[in-house]
């Protein structure tokens, strides 16, 4: 049986930091919209901060080591349709990202990478 790849996977670095704001904000979520600036990188929210709707979808439900709750992942939809032919890399790069954003104060931020897959 061939194992299915996750569509959205997390780096050590930032399953690192996603620990670090579990235990400072509890239960967290990841959105990415399809904006732009900041609106096209994963935003990461206290979980039920942010509202999502029918224009959303939910991609993963990531399981981190350490944290007791998966850590969902949602992307609006008309981003989604752009990037459906891909494996979505959550990683973490110096640098400011949005003020909504739990990490911001950190000095980093979130940045998703992509990788394409076979259809």
């Amino acid at each position: 049986m061939e194992e299915e790849i996750p569509r959205v996977a997390l780096t050590p670095q930032a399953a690192q930091l996603v620990r670090r704001l579990r235990a400072e904000h509890g239960p967290l979520m990841f959105h990415q919209s399809g904006g732009c600036c900041d609106g096209s990188a994963p935003m990461c929210y206290p979980d039920g901060e942010f509202r999502t709707g029918g224009s959303d979808v939910l991609l993963a439900e990531l399981a981190v080591d350490g944290v007791p709750e998966p850590v969902t992942f949602w992307m609006s939809r008309s981003q989604y349709q752009a990037w459906s032919h891909t494996r979505l890399i959550v990683d973490v790069v110096p640098g400011r990202g949005s003020g909504f954003s739990l990490e911001a104060p950190e000095g980093v931020r979130f940045l998703t990478r992509s990788r394409v897959v076979d259809a």
